[in-house]
């Protein structure tokens, strides 16, 4: 059995963080989705709330199956809830619906990053099926050129969750300015709530660390060949 180092040294460890992280996200969300909050508001209570206190209007609201599988839709302005975030009164659900309204925010302000990744997710999806069957195929019949073309369409992909990771975070400060300006939650349970948005960011951390690492590793195997 081929056992590759390289994916052990390198892309295993960024794996294990994902996982981690995955996990981490996955209890604070439960934990803080048993404590109700004083004002007993649902999350999509707070995120129409972030969405007036910054003055935009227009956004729908639908709701979808599934746990944790929020989202804020760009292309047709919809904010989509989970049954236990949207109809929900927890902190957790607050937190995680006043962020996706935060994405509905920047993309009414025109935030620059979010418009960056809207325009990159094309040529990124492209990237990602052609990258992985070009490396293999350049390496095959050894032909270093075609390697190099599908590494840069993989370095799409990592420029995509590098683009993602600001675009998550400010989504999340103005998520929580939000909550603290309009008194949706007080200074505990805020904490609570900043916990939740905390644990979700480092799955975007931990995603960038993954391509980045599988990146890493896949330069070194094409290089590697090229000396050959």
């Amino acid at each position: 059995m081929f056992i590759d180092p390289l994916y052990i040294i390198l892309v295993m460890p960024a794996v294990l963080l994902a996982m981690f992280a995955q996990i981490g996200v996955k209890s604070t969300f439960s934990k803080y989705s048993k404590v109700a909050p004083k004002r007993r508001i649902t999350g999509e209570d707070a995120a129409r709330a972030v969405l007036r206190a910054n003055g935009v209007e227009g956004v729908r609201f639908e709701y979808i199956a599934g746990d944790l599988t929020d989202h804020y839709d760009p292309k047709t302005n919809t904010i989509r809830l989970s049954g236990s975030v949207g109809s929900a009164s927890s902190i957790a659900a607050i937190g995680v619906a006043a962020h996706e309204a935060g994405h509905a925010v920047q993309h009414a302000k025109g935030y620059g990053p979010i418009r960056l990744r809207m325009a990159i997710i094309p040529i990124t999806n492209i990237g990602s099926m052609l990258s992985i069957p070009l490396i293999l195929i350049g390496l095959l019949v050894e032909m270093t050129e075609l390697a190099y073309l599908g590494l840069a369409f993989f370095g799409l992909s990592t420029v995509f969750q590098l683009v993602t990771l600001p675009v998550e975070l400010n989504a999340s400060k103005r998520a929580v300015q939000a909550i603290r300006n309009e008194g949706l939650l007080d200074g505990e349970e805020l904490r609570g709530a900043k916990k939740t948005l905390t644990a979700a960011a480092m799955t975007y951390v931990a995603a960038l660390f993954v391509s980045l690492m599988q990146l890493l590793r896949l330069i070194l195997m094409v290089k590697g060949r090229d000396r050959d």
